[in-house]
């Protein structure tokens, strides 16, 4: 597939400003130019990838959903020397659609200091930056070599990078840890939560509204299923021991959509909700989740005295563990002397980190751009954060006495 040649649409810099270099800018162009939303395929930028390293020598590795339109890929800088870093993003964004952005989302805007498009922060920004300083990577010979993995599929529960993780472990592959390229405005991020996501199913009885005890309301008994997460979710901010390095310092439950009915006439037969959970480091959310199936088996037999085949049916979704690592580890020194920021504690969204050190390898947060323009519409990132970036890649290579090398 090939990237629009006029991929990026320029204006006036901010004066003064900290610029990127333009191999990292025009990369970054090419990468958003992909339209790499969740539900539709990411092999365009998957494949370009491959190709554009394998132009330098550099063999990568896919591994693909079932249905084999979507890949991870992981590209090893430096065969047969020590083992080195994990450069980690995921290639998903999210969706355009009901968002009024003021420029094509998918063809970068760079005017007043700021690179404008779907992902410009989150995170083709970091993935765009290591990419063009691969042919630095390989000229400078490193005693270390040097690893990317890009995901697919990030945004609807970090399920990509599981497959990819997979492989690695197969494969005996030996790394030194990981850096995630999520936007921290370059500070290393040491901890976050878990993130857990379900679906509950509730099948009642049909019939005519003015016979409502004749019918299972579906509805309602969601209703109170959501009720009773919602009273967990209070007990947990009231009783559950903080941490004030998260923004929201404890466990949070919350229900995000719900379904169901046919007509106001007619008791629902059929409803569906989904909710999640963002648990603190240690806290089970299998605990939490079996609370809920708990509640709800008590609800089966008054719906069972009128409609014999009513049925709650639970399903877990996705779920993505939460980073816990400490200041004294080796790599949050590493990304600290590369960044030349502090580690900045915790945040509450979550990762695919935690499921690197959960596969045993050490893992940190930090990248360029601000979360908080993540999903919205004219995302950016600043030119002086993708500068900052640039320059902590570099690093990499300036410094030969990484202390992330075991």
């Amino acid at each position: 597939m090939n990237t629009p040649t006029d991929a990026i649409a320029t204006t006036s810099a901010a004066p003064g400003a900290t610029q990127p270099s333009p191999e990292v800018l025009s990369m970054i162009a090419r990468l958003v130019a992909f339209p790499t939303v969740s539900r539709d395929s990411n092999l365009g930028l998957i494949e370009w990838t491959r190709d554009y390293l394998a132009g330098m020598g550099v063999k990568s590795r896919l591994t693909y959903d079932v249905t084999g339109k979507k890949a991870n890929l992981f590209a090893t800088l430096g065969e047969g020397r020590k083992p080195g870093l994990i450069l980690s993003g995921h290639t998903d964004v999210v969706p355009v659609e009901g968002q009024a952005w003021d420029s094509d989302p998918f063809k970068v805007l760079i005017r007043d200091g700021m690179m404008f498009g779907r992902g410009a922060a989150d995170m083709k920004g970091f993935i765009g930056t290591a990419l063009a300083l691969a042919p630095k990577f390989l000229a400078a010979d490193m005693d270390s070599s040097l690893h990317f993995a890009l995901s697919y599929d990030e945004e609807v529960g970090c399920l990509g990078v599981r497959g990819l993780i997979a492989d690695l472990a197969q494969t005996g592959l030996k790394t030194a840890g990981c850096i995630v390229g999520e936007p921290t405005l370059m500070q290393p991020i040491i901890a976050h939560k878990g993130t857990h996501r379900f679906r509950c199913c509730i099948t009642g009885r049909e019939a005519h509204s003015s016979y409502t005890t004749q019918g299972v309301n579906s509805i309602e008994y969601a209703a109170r299923i959501i009720v009773y997460i919602r009273q967990m979710a209070d007990r947990l901010a009231q009783l559950e021991t903080r941490d004030y390095a998260f923004t929201v310092p404890f466990t949070t439950l919350q229900t995000g959509t719900i379904r169901g009915g046919l007509a106001s006439n007619i008791v629902p037969k059929a409803c569906e909700f989904q909710f999640e959970a963002r648990t603190m480091p240690g806290v089970s959310a299998d605990r939490l989740y079996q609370e809920i199936q708990d509640y709800a088996a008590t609800l089966l037999p008054e719906m069972r005295r009128v409609e014999p085949n009513a049925a709650i049916d639970f399903e877990y979704l996705a779920a993505a563990p939460g980073l816990n690592m400490q200041e004294s580890d080796a790599i949050v020194q590493l990304a600290t002397a590369l960044s030349r920021n502090a580690p900045d504690g915790a945040v509450s969204y979550g990762t695919e980190a935690g499921l690197f050190q959960q596969a045993g390898i050490p893992s940190v947060i930090c990248g360029p751009g601000n979360i908080e323009q993540a999903h919205r519409p004219n995302e950016f990132v600043t030119l002086e954060q993708l500068a900052q970036c640039e320059a902590f890649m570099l690093r990499l290579i300036q410094d030969d006495s990484r202390t992330g090398r075991p």
